[in-house]
């Protein structure tokens, strides 16, 4: 136990260390209900196993090449059918792969949280980055491989399925609300440092503090980073709680069982051990985050599309615009002009970049959202629909991981042109084709990636879903569309 907490009982108790019976009944209650909470917690915690040996590849063990969350499972008969290897090579490979052995030592390792009785487990994005193969172990014993159902990079979420949910003792941990944390409030943590429930998948227990709120981690980030991971502003939850190397997905919980945040060791960012660490937050906009994964879908991070800069003096309220982007939502949709003040974003009060990054980083592309600005000194409400944010680094997905194929293409938001090359300067209100099959229909037709299409036989398309509500899977249909670089005239084009 940390000397803090020593010192606490210490003054809550007398000067001499009481006998076991004469404890005060405020710290006997105290103590009650912290190991209640790791009793009725603990079996949502899992011991997350990773290889990311190329090894599997050589025993066709490698899982689906167009899902590269699609991992699979590990069959060591299939080793004997290898006839290049010695028995006594293939029991080392064995030994090396097969991460449902309990007797395996794994070399990468964190931990998760079930958050689903269906075999869904949270855990962090660079815990199972490069993985070629995931084991999760249960206290209990009890295991199953597992695939990376979604993860994405900008939050450090990963939603993992467990193969075999019909056999493991699944329990989901309740989620609370990290927005009513407050500093100094008791909380416990739930992981598996140093993977020291790779046996039998038993968590190891702490108790602490919460030391702030809205803190930042920026080791390994670049300043130069265009859109940078949620983690750069300030997002965290900071705890005093030894977090060692391997909690990253542990649960942070407060006294009521509750999971306010999900581990993010500080060890595991910088490599060594540390003092404490730190927590992504559990709240209405990570929970929105959380169930896109759990969906196996891409999160599609809103964009306003405004530059700002921080107004000078305590006093001030809100930040001012400098570069409202032409043909942005806040220039389209919301009419925003330069030095416009932006004071609240639904309800929230705006007064640092740091604010609108959290409050605007957590909304998702198609949201509509409640602006107050100061104009003239006058306030104005304004609201805006937000675009996608253009986020680059790798998503990995067991599925399609995002729209579906229709005729042959797929779309995305067109918000996205005027944000990476070749840059758009005039948008137009429409989809984005973002990837397209050679030789299909849309292909025959004309259609090429980059292009913005508007309309549907006639009908506006202004989102995504809009586009696959609006477009027939068979027969033809007329499509309008913008084509790089915009000069104002559309194309119309017969899809058959």
């Amino acid at each position: 136990m940390q000397h803090w907490h020593i010192a606490i009982f210490a003054i809550m108790i007398g000067t001499a260390p009481p006998a076991r019976a004469q404890l005060n009944p405020q710290v006997d209650k105290v103590e009650k209900t912290v190991q209640k909470v790791i009793q009725q917690s603990e079996a949502a915690i899992a011991c997350i196993l990773v290889s990311r040996s190329d090894a599997y590849q050589r025993v066709a063990q490698n899982g689906e090449k167009d899902y590269p969350g699609k991992l699979g499972t590990f069959d060591p008969f299939m080793l004997k059918g290898l006839g290049d290897l010695s028995e006594k090579d293939r029991i080392l490979l064995q030994k090396k792969l097969d991460l449902a052995d309990p007797n395996h030592l794994p070399q990468a390792f964190g931990s998760g949280v079930v958050i689903d009785r269906n075999g869904y487990i949270l855990t962090n994005y660079h815990v199972v980055q490069d993985a070629t193969k995931i084991f999760v172990r249960l206290p209990g014993g009890k295991g199953s491989y597992a695939d990376i159902h979604a993860a994405d990079p900008r939050s450090d979420l990963a939603m993992l399925k467990v193969l075999n949910a019909k056999i493991l003792p699944l329990k989901a941990i309740p989620l609370g609300d990290a927005d009513q944390a407050q500093r100094g409030q008791f909380i416990v943590t739930l992981a598996n440092p140093y993977a020291a429930g790779f046996h039998d998948g038993q968590p190891s227990a702490s108790l602490g503090i919460l030391s702030n709120i809205r803190r930042r981690v920026m080791h390994g980030f670049k300043e130069e980073d265009r859109v940078k991971p949620l983690q750069y502003y300030s997002t965290l939850l900071q705890t005093d709680a030894r977090l060692h190397l391997g909690s990253s997905g542990g649960a942070l919980l407060n006294l009521q069982g509750e999971m306010i945040g999900l581990i993010t060791a500080l060890a595991a960012i910088q490599g060594g051990e540390t003092p404490g660490g730190f927590a992504i937050p559990v709240n209405s906009g990570m929970r929105r985050i959380i169930d896109v994964l759990k969906r196996g879908e891409e999160i599609d991070y809103g964009f306003l599309g405004v530059g700002f800069e921080e107004r000078p003096g305590n006093d001030q309220r809100g930040i001012m615009l400098s570069q409202v982007g032409k043909g942005t939502p806040a220039d389209l949709d919301g009419k925003l002009k330069d030095r416009d003040v932006l004071i609240a974003v639904n309800g929230k009060p705006i007064n640092t970049s740091d604010d609108i990054f959290v409050v605007i980083g957590t909304q998702l592309a198609g949201t509509k959202v409640r602006l107050q600005i100061v104009r003239g000194g006058q306030e104005i409400a304004s609201e805006v629909t937000l675009g996608k944010l253009y986020v680059p680094g790798e998503r990995i997905y067991s599925s399609t991981g995002s729209r579906p194929m229709l005729r042959g293409m797929r779309v995305d938001y067109a918000s996205l042109v005027v944000q990476k090359p070749p840059r758009w300067f005039l948008l137009p209100a429409g989809v984005l084709v973002s990837e397209m099959q050679p030789n299909s229909p849309a292909a025959r037709a004309g259609l090429k990636t980059g292009d913005v299409i508007t309309r549907c036989n006639d009908r506006p398309v202004t989102s995504p879903a809009a586009f696959y509500d609006a477009m027939p899977a068979f027969g033809a249909v007329d499509l309008t569309l913008y084509q790089y670089p915009a000069d104002g005239n559309a194309v119309k084009i017969k899809l058959k």
